[in-house]
């Protein structure tokens, strides 16, 4: 297997490349003006270790594929087109006035709490820029009122005549009946051929999102479409750029529902939070291969902190309606969450209580932090880890970043220590102590709120500061175990690289499969089939256009149910994807009442309520090769090697104690599998730092991967 998977974050391109058997991660400062930049210059490392040309593997690569937050960066600049929005006549005020409650949506718990006061987000669309057409459907599809023609192109004029660059369609109930919404294209077309309007894009909301929600899928459209061009024109860019190098095949693009497609079958809709998506992909299947029961992924790089979730058996959680920046959606989404606390986040002094605030502001690549010496002036978090000692400033990156320690230290008292009142080191250790706090405040919520608790998971830790702030973390929590994951540095390139290319399609319905009332069980099998095979039919067609065989195509069919009206809808994973009789009917009321009951507790069903389907959703995919690991698992006490003498010896600070610590220094390449170390102790890579503080020790294992188990537990 011959593969390039990458992850271009907000401060680091991250490169994985598999060459035969042989793996190559690689890290570039993205480059936001051109993104091709960063990736060539992360390929040129690999292309230089395996002592071949830019051309020769890409010309003999089996596919390249990305994962970017390009769009999320676009969305938080608010840099789009001017939108031109056209809906149903009478819906006008639907997108500005967001359910009376939208501009609470993104915000955080202590925000929510106070909505009066709450920033109302600048609107995608605005409002002089929304148009009425008469028509309308009912909700099962059926025509109320025929579609007035001239009524459309009279507002499609004035909407071009007000400077819109993309038209945005959303007509009430287009999810079950979307005719109208396809003529009102066609009709935009002829009234202003490509050749007038200069391919301007035209987005089609029941395109985007397949479910009831007038609102979410309007917004879903309008998000959609403002990263159209922004999307479009910077993943062009890439594939131009291996053109030029002799990649002929198609390039692959990173989707946040967990799967992949290519540029051409992608919407920009999709591409948001693809790099955190593809850690925890990664994630999953390590567990699956690896047996380590239920993990809580942990991705810390250079902007942000991503946590997801995968419990035992490889489920992970969706989210059906995730909120984007501010904006509601109903696109099906890994379920993750994004904390503002990454190596770049700057550190402020905080006035209300007197001490250090960390993030969400991100000093990002460029300036970067202030020991970058770029230009940056604000303390960040790397600042901090600099001036503690944990970061060698002459092989920072492999070398390729030299670290200036004076002027982190200038930006940590020019910003702090006058505020708090205190000398840079402790400010440096205060900085530290904040960020580790805020990370696993987040971790210790996302997993309670689902029920969950941390003594049970294994902590995963990667990233280009996963290593380096993982035990700082754990200390938070009563978690004793941390795997270091293969190739941590750029563990999300990995999981690009083992994604399966899947297109998902689903349809919003009002399907009653027990009527509390009547006490009959559904029995209009052919309406449930049809569904099924018509969004099978629509994935398989998907895939086909990008060439892969029929026969390598399946489906996985899920059903979004609930009993009578509650508002919470639980996901069924149904094995048969048709309807034949009764029992089958029966076989689906009992699966939803088993998983509920887990869900829930057992006991709390209510089929006297009635049960109904509200989503039928498809996910049509095909497998490829991945990337396998090994056993990984930490060998036993008894059998743990000694280290050998370290490289160095460095002066450290750690918590809990402001007097430096001589901690010794070795390279991660002079360790080998089974060895144990216990801290502290730094041991040092080219593409990252392993801190093993006080308390913890060190144990290496195969293909790269190390456990920090905390000393007095057992294990």
């Amino acid at each position: 297997m011959k593969r390039i998977s990458v992850d271009i974050g907000g401060t680091f391109t991250d490169c994985f490349v598999v060459w035969d058997k042989k793996y190559i991660e690689t890290k570039a400062l993205t480059t936001h003006q051109n993104l091709a930049l960063g990736f060539n210059e992360a390929l040129e490392k690999a292309y230089n270790e395996l002592n071949i040309t830019a051309e020769e593997i890409l010309s003999e690569v089996d596919s390249v594929r990305y994962a970017t937050t390009l769009g999320t960066n676009a969305l938080i600049e608010h840099k789009g087109p001017r939108i031109g929005m056209l809906v149903t006549a009478g819906f006008e005020a639907t997108v500005p006035l967001s359910r009376a409650r939208g501009y609470g949506e993104g915000l955080d718990d202590l925000g929510k709490q106070n909505l009066p006061d709450a920033h109302r987000p600048d609107p995608l669309v605005l409002p002089h820029m929304i148009e009425g057409v008469r028509e309308r459907l009912g909700f099962e599809g059926e025509l109320v009122m025929p579609l007035d023609e001239a009524d459309v192109r009279i507002k499609i004029r004035k909407l071009v005549d007000r400077g819109a660059q993309i038209i945005v369609i959303c007509l009430v109930n287009s999810v079950v009946n979307p005719e109208h919404e396809k003529r009102v294209e066609e009709i935009l077309l002829d009234e202003y051929p490509t050749h007038l309007l200069g391919s301007i894009p035209v987005i089609l909301s029941h395109r985007v999102a397949g479910r009831k929600g007038e609102y979410v899928r309007a917004t879903s459209a309008i998000v959609d479409g403002y990263l159209h061009s922004t999307m479009y024109h910077a993943m062009s860019q890439l594939e131009q750029n291996l053109r030029s190098h002799s990649y002929s095949k198609p390039m692959l693009v990173i989707h946040n529902s967990g799967g992949m497609a290519q540029l051409n079958s992608t919407d920009a809709l999709q591409t948001i939070h693809s790099g955190p998506v593809s850690g925890i992909s990664a994630a999953e299947h390590l567990a699956k291969e690896a047996d380590l029961g239920s993990v809580v992924a942990t991705d810390m790089g250079g902007t942000s902190y991503d946590i997801g979730i995968v419990v035992e058996g490889g489920i992970k959680h969706y989210d059906f309606n995730p909120v984007i920046d501010r904006w509601l959606v109903s696109v099906p989404m890994v379920h993750l969450v994004t904390l503002g606390a990454g190596g770049g986040s700057i550190a402020s002094f905080d006035r209300m209580y007197n001490t250090v605030a960390v993030g969400p502001k991100s000093a990002g690549s460029d300036p970067g932090p202030a020991c970058y010496d770029r230009g940056g002036m604000s303390p960040t978090v790397t600042d901090a880890d600099l001036v503690l000692g944990y970061l060698d400033p002459e092989n920072y990156a492999g070398g390729s970043i030299p670290l200036n320690s004076k002027r982190s230290t200038f930006a940590i008292e020019e910003h702090l220590c006058d505020d708090l009142d205190v000398e840079p080191v402790a400010a440096a250790l205060m900085i530290k102590e904040k960020v580790d706090s805020n990370m696993a405040n987040g971790l210790h919520t996302e997993l309670r709120v689902r029920g969950y608790d941390p003594e049970d998971f294994t902590m995963l830790a990667y990233g280009g500061n996963g290593p380096l702030h993982c035990c700082g973390i754990a200390s938070n929590l009563k978690i004793d175990k941390i795997l270091a994951t293969p190739m941590s540095s750029v563990f999300s390139a990995v999981g690009a690289g083992n994604m399966h290319q899947m297109h998902i399609h689903e349809s919003s319905l009002f399907m009653v499969l027990y009527d509390s009332n009547s006490r009959k069980v559904f029995d209009d099998y052919h309406r449930f089939s049809n569904i099924v095979a018509e969004l099978s039919a629509r994935g398989e067609s998907d895939l086909l256009r990008q060439g892969i065989a029929e026969k390598d195509i399946q489906h996985s069919l899920e059903l979004d149910m609930r009993y009578g009206n509650q508002l919470v809808q639980t996901t069924v994973v149904v094995p048969k994807h048709s309807l034949e009789s009764a029992i089958d009917v029966l076989n689906i009321l009992d699966q939803f009442s088993t998983d509920y009951g887990k869900r829930f507790g057992e006991g709390s069903q209510a089929p006297e309520a009635g049960i109904r389907i509200n989503t039928i959703r498809v996910a049509s995919y095909v497998e490829h090769d991945t990337v396998h690991f090994k056993h990984i698992k930490p060998v036993a006490e008894s059998k743990r090697k000694a280290p050998p003498e370290p490289s160095q010896i460095r002066s450290c600070y750690f918590p809990g104690d402001g007097k430096p610590v001589d901690t010794p220094v070795w390279q991660k390449t002079d360790i080998p599998p089974g060895t144990e170390i216990v801290g502290p102790g730094i041991v040092a890579s080219d593409v990252t730092t392993y801190l093993i503080e006080p308390g913890w020790k060190y144990v290496s294992a195969e293909q790269g991967a190390v456990w920090f188990l905390r000393v007095e537990a057992k294990h």
